[in-house]
């Protein structure tokens, strides 16, 4: 993976791209491993380096909990944005999709690298607000789709 590549890491020069990555470490998830589940306190941001990554949300579904997929995440894009946006809950659960490793990116640590370096900031706030976006979109379709079979079944 090129660090130019990032989705997170978009727009920014390769020295501010080397300096992002410094703050974090790898973290190795073996196939069904847990990167984070919904609910919990969210303390890093994760750039998936290789691997996928399946974002669910717990459901009743006749009358027993099921994870439904949401969303698949794969190298290059991030997860976990709700570590920089209050909160700072997880809105959904991760979990490895196949081996996967991933670049765990602190909270703490980026929030006072982006005050002494506010554009390098300002552009992974950007970039971050291009994920949520995305993820709303999601949310969109998802429910327009569930609006519509609810429409059909009331006129049946």
């Amino acid at each position: 993976m090129m660090n130019r590549d990032l989705e997170l890491l978009a727009g920014l020069h390769p020295r501010d791209v080397a300096a992002v990555l410094s703050l974090g470490h790898t973290v190795a998830l073996a196939t069904g491993d847990k990167l984070f589940r919904l609910g919990d306190e969210a303390d890093h941001l994760f750039s998936i380096n290789r691997g996928r990554i399946a974002l669910t949300m717990p459901m009743a579904v006749r009358d027993r909990d099921e994870n439904i997929l949401i969303e698949e995440r794969a190298a290059g894009q991030t997860v976990g944005w709700s570590a920089l946006i209050p909160p700072h809950r997880f809105s959904l659960t991760a979990a490895a999709l196949v081996e996967t490793e991933v670049i765990a990116l602190p909270r703490a640590a980026l929030v006072e690298y982006f005050t002494g370096n506010p554009d390098v900031g300002y552009a992974v706030t950007r970039n971050i607000a291009t994920v949520i976006g995305q993820r709303l979109e999601v949310f969109q379709a998802m429910w327009l789709r569930e609006m519509q079979r609810l429409v059909k079944l009331s006129y049946a």
